[in-house]
């Protein structure tokens, strides 16, 4: 055998036993199993992580089975996307916490489990809610605005207003005006009102929101009112009538006395009943009333000095605007204008009017010169719709939603195991003024 023979008949076997044997690259690949890679953010031992920061995990070869995220017993709520690769945590952090994450990924023979611990910030400052109107379990009127104050003022309106959440039974269009720094309120768009007898909620999810440099809230609040009967009054001074209507059907209507005029101020006639939209505001069985409120002694007769004890006084402006009782001034009533600028009324309705009052029902004047001024009480709808939107830090109007809806940013997946991918400025002490 030449040796040209023996190199060639090498070869072959060498080719035989290429084409027999298998690939030792490939057979280790598909021998190592498909492990899932969990990520945590914020990663295990994070210190200073700020409130409205968001906890997020992903797993890349496989799927998310469980999260459990939670400060003490306190769970976070979270959602799932849709391939089940992803969870985000849908509520703020709280400050000065401690947060424990404990994740399950599936997607190889065995389950993986991965978890994180790590601490949000101790915030410079912290606020909250100093106080809400309407008052718990209240019932009010269909125009009744929501005044929300806090216990400082607050720099990023955005952020903080974005966290007011307001639902009703029967869906209105309304939205947040800033009065001031640490002031915010929430009224329905001009002349809707609230539908009458609903159940409204209101949700300030303040927990972690940032409202200044280094400020964080560090609590929820909620709070739950009624809307009661509609009750628009209208008071026409011309004709000198007060007509009462309820939920549509006309149950009042009685002759009345407004203001006479005649004493200008700067410009104002200060003795004319204001013109406009006003909102009952709270009620007294018994009113003092004075002229001290124009800077005159009620000793000085001469100069409209005078100082009157008045039964059932509804107040409806801070200028010392009431409708009350005059018994005096009966045989006025329906034919002249004699008051210093509230509306006199019988002594019988006046008294129906007090036992029948809810803060927030409408009272329409008309027939004067003078108009209220829109932050003259609650007379807010004196302000133009669209001034009003801009007024709010996010100018947008909100629809509210059903009182039984979960918050903005509930869970679409409940943390745990997913068994699948899921695809009113407050009544400030005004002057009274006479009867």
């Amino acid at each position: 055998m030449t040796r040209r023979t023996t190199a060639a008949l090498t070869g072959a076997a060498l080719l035989l036993t290429a084409a027999c044997s298998g690939d030792p690259v490939k057979e280790q690949a598909e021998a190592e199993p498909i492990v899932p890679q969990v990520t945590i953010t914020p990663t295990d031992g994070t210190g200073q992580v700020k409130p409205d920061s968001k906890i997020t995990v992903t797993v890349v070869d496989g799927t998310l089975q469980t999260v459990t995220a939670k400060s003490g017993k306190k769970a976070v709520e979270g959602e799932l996307s849709a391939d089940g690769k992803t969870w985000t945590s849908t509520a703020n952090l709280k400050p000065s916490a401690t947060y424990s994450v404990a994740v399950t990924a599936a997607g190889g023979e065995t389950p993986v489990n991965a978890t994180s611990t790590f601490k949000t910030l101790k915030p410079k400052g912290t606020f909250g809610v100093a106080d809400i109107t309407p008052m718990p379990g209240e019932t009010v009127g269909v125009g009744m605005p929501i005044t929300v104050t806090f216990d400082r003022d607050i720099d990023d309106k955005k952020s903080v207003e974005k966290a007011l959440k307001v639902y009703s039974e029967k869906p209105a269009v309304g939205a947040w005006y800033w009065t001031a720094d640490n002031q915010a309120i929430f009224r329905t768009k001009n002349d809707a009102y609230w539908k009458a007898n609903q159940d409204i909620r209101f949700e300030a999810d303040l927990t972690g929101v940032k409202a200044a440099s280094g400020v964080y809230g560090t609590a929820d609040k909620t709070q739950k009112w009624k809307i009661g009967d509609s009750q628009i009054s209208t008071v026409d001074t011309k004709k000198k009538y007060i007509t009462v209507v309820r939920n549509g059907k006309k149950v009042k209507h009685e002759p009345i006395s407004a203001g006479k005029g005649g004493r200008v101020v700067n410009g104002i006639d200060t003795y004319l009943t204001t013109s406009g939209t006003h909102l009952t505001m709270s009620a007294h069985r018994v009113e003092v009333m004075t002229s001290e409120w124009m800077g005159v002694d009620p000793k000085d007769t001469k100069n409209g000095g005078y100082k009157e004890v008045i039964p059932f006084a509804v107040r409806i402006s801070n200028s010392g605007e009431y409708v009350h009782s005059m018994a005096a001034r009966v045989w006025a009533m329906g034919r002249y204008n004699l008051s210093h600028g509230c509306v006199n009324s019988p002594p019988a309705f006046a008294e129906w009017f007090f036992n029948n009052f809810q803060r927030g029902d409408v009272v329409e004047i008309t027939g004067t010169k003078r108009r209220v001024e829109w932050n003259n009480g609650w007379s807010y709808y004196e302000m133009p719709w669209k001034q009003w939107v801009k007024g709010g830090a996010l100018d947008k109007e909100i629809t509210t939603g059903p009182v039984d809806a979960p918050a903005e940013g509930a869970p679409t997946a409940p943390t745990g195991a997913p068994t699948a991918p899921s695809p009113t400025a407050p009544v400030t002490t005004a002057p009274a003024t006479a009867g």
